[in-house]
């Protein structure tokens, strides 16, 4: 089995489920007492934070590659960013290191695929659903046609992610107004949904819905563990 290297903190909340899900899926496919080796490096989110505010994306390339150049000579085999937004710096990580980079949406894209959808909506922070870091690898790798929220649901989804979410914050009236946005992109024609934020699936749910949702967490989180095993 090959070592995983973790970046996380943004937020712990969802750094902890990925922990979990890594570990789960080794458990499940190797049985006994088998447990993922990884190695974790977890940053101060208020400082990620800050610096996503003020729109300092070269200062987080620079803490980003810096957390993937020590996972890397820790004896990391492969880099897992556990955040969705963060992928914002994957070019740059990419380009500071030798060892394998495994993409987020890459992973949901081929998720995506296997299900045979074409149209999908991605809900996440205002960064990831504004930008095109991430659209960009559905659309150009897999074809994919990518809608998202409206100016004013985007910004409720962010402010939910930021005030509550990231705390650790569930709130059930929060959860109605997600499933109202996505029910009104499945009115848009969406034919599943991208839960394009790490903290999102703490939120939302299959239960919630009634089209498909890709919780990128657990995708990305699988991924990384099918990598491990059989690379």
């Amino acid at each position: 089995m090959k070592t995983i290297g973790l970046i996380g903190g943004m937020s712990w909340e969802s750094s902890l489920v990925y922990y979990e899900l890594i570990n789960k899926k080794v458990k499940d496919t190797l049985g006994g007492f088998h447990s993922c080796k990884s190695i974790l490096y977890s940053v101060d989110f208020a400082e990620i934070e800050k610096l996503q505010y003020e729109n300092n994306w070269r200062k987080l390339d620079e803490l980003m590659v810096n957390a993937a150049n020590k996972l890397e000579l820790a004896g990391a085999d492969c880099i897992v960013l556990c955040t969705n937004t963060m992928h914002l710096c994957s070019n740059a990580i990419q380009k500071n290191i030798s060892i394998p980079f495994l993409h987020i949406a890459e992973a949901t894209g081929n998720e995506i695929v296997n299900k045979n959808i074409k149209k999908v909506a991605l809900l996440g922070t205002k960064y990831t659903m504004e930008k095109d870091f991430y659209k960009k690898v559905l659309i150009n790798n897999f074809g994919i046609e990518v809608l998202i929220p409206s100016n004013e649901e985007r910004q409720k989804i962010h402010d939910i992610i930021f005030k509550e979410l990231v705390l650790g914050i569930i709130n059930n009236d929060s959860r109605e107004i997600y499933k109202t946005i996505i029910q009104n992109l499945e009115k848009r024609g969406a034919e599943g949904i991208i839960l394009g934020c790490t903290e999102i699936p703490l939120l939302i749910s299959e239960k919630n819905v009634h089209i498909p949702l890709f919780d990128t967490t657990k995708i990305h989180a699988e991924k990384a563990v099918n990598w491990a095993i059989n690379s």
